[in-house]
């Protein structure tokens, strides 16, 4: 996880040089990831990059919907196991909380733009710190209750009837791609830049500032959750503390914290899709300008409030939702989804085009040491990408044999 976190700063420090093609003072401004390859490395590697930037935001979009109803499903399951006992399974469909997130991201998603969703980051970051806290927190008592700590150097999985050596394997790559979910800020990393009002060239060194101190501190508690959530559980480590249930008790701090998950995600989910609402938009109002379809208008919500919405926000934005609803619904399958999510964004998007952009703009010289050693990076997190993908797929598969999705109650 370290070496990740050393990675992924590195080469978003190297993205951040590139809001401003040529002069890092007057030079033309890359609003948005795509706008920076498209200047930088021509209009062919645009069209790559950017199929590649908004499939794996679509994705996120999934994981992220999966991730939330998982949630509220264990803050339904621990009133069930407080009232009825542990012993009573308390099964509940993902379905059902998948498709009331959806409802929620329609209304939250006719909201403009970034700038207008600022303090969704304020609230996330209170949030993530909130629950992050209280699963730290009960991780300890339960060492604590102990009296000592748990598990061994062979790591979760142990060995034994009920896994083979192969799933083993294929977990532990599978883990690969959920820690580059977990560090997957890079794709949007100008569009959040372009918020800055800072003048040039001060944006690049405060998105590096604000870079290193989000990536130490989620580093820190990514790091403590799962030594501590180890030391706790051992090789009967939950996938995660707080839905796992590795304890019951406290529920309704289990339920806090849960609300403050979803809370959190439907910060991310606007987050993560606002690109390419702002995409699509963007090449319609230039396909049919002043037309009626992209023509703003003032809708009233009661006496005090009124909201600008254009009939192309709320088809589009409507229609994108329901589809990521939908696809989360068939395969509800939070580890695996967002590992394959994570494995396949992680080399292009965080490591390939931000070093290819580097170079390109500071003109490295071929063969030089630093050339060579900007491609060994690029190669070996390639290797990481596929084998990750690879755990990811073997994952997805296993669990698609036991999945029904049309089932609402199981």
């Amino acid at each position: 996880m370290v070496l990740f976190a050393a990675v992924i700063y590195y080469t978003s420090t190297l993205l951040a040089e590139c809001y401003r093609s040529g002069d890092p003072m007057f030079g033309q401004r890359n609003r948005t990831y795509i706008d920076a390859v498209r200047a930088t490395l021509g209009e062919s590697k645009e069209r790559l990059c950017g199929g590649i930037q908004l499939s794996n935001l679509f994705g996120i979009g999934i994981g992220v919907s999966i991730a939330a109803s998982v949630s509220m499903q264990a803050i339904r399951r621990a009133g069930c196991f407080h009232n009825r006992g542990h012993e009573d399974p308390c099964h509940a469909s993902s379905s059902p909380y998948i498709a009331i997130f959806g409802v929620i991201q329609i209304v939250f998603s006719q909201i403009p733009d970034l700038d207008k969703v600022w303090w969704l980051s304020i609230v996330a970051a209170i949030m993530s710190f909130s629950y992050s806290t209280i699963g730290i927190s009960l991780g300890v008592s339960e060492i604590v209750a102990n009296r000592g700590l748990r598990g061994s150097i062979a790591g979760v999985i142990g060995a034994g009837a009920s896994v083979t050596s192969m799933q083993k394997v294929w977990r532990s790559l599978q883990a690969f791609g959920n820690i580059a979910f977990a560090y997957g800020f890079s794709i949007i990393l100008l569009e959040i830049q372009d918020t800055i009002k800072s003048p040039p060239p001060s944006e690049a060194k405060v998105m590096k500032k604000a870079t290193a101190v989000s990536v130490a501190v989620t580093t820190v508690i990514y790091l403590l959750c799962g030594c501590v959530g180890y030391a706790a559980f051992g090789s009967g480590a939950p996938d995660n503390m707080l839905t796992g249930f590795g304890f019951y008790e406290p529920f309704w701090l289990l339920d806090v914290a849960n609300a403050f998950v979803v809370v959190h995600l439907v910060g991310t989910y606007q987050v993560m899709t606002q690109p390419v609402f702002a995409y699509v938009e963007r090449r319609v109002a230039a396909a049919w300008p002043g037309s009626a379809l992209v023509r703003e208008r003032d809708v009233r919500v009661g006496q005090v409030m009124a909201l600008s919405v254009s009939p192309i926000r709320l088809v589009w934005r409507t229609t994108y939702v329901c589809v990521t609803t939908a696809v989360a619904m068939l395969l509800p399958f939070f580890g695996s989804v967002v590992g394959f999510i994570g494995a396949v964004s992680f080399w292009p998007l965080t490591v390939y085009f931000p070093v290819a952009m580097y170079m390109a703009q500071r003109k490295v010289k071929r063969g030089s040491t630093r050339w060579l050693l900007l491609h060994a990076l690029s190669a070996g997190c390639l290797v990481v990408s596929v084998a990750a993908a690879a755990g990811s797929i073997a994952g997805i598969v296993e669990e698609l044999k036991a999945h029904n999705p049309f089932c609402w109650s199981c």
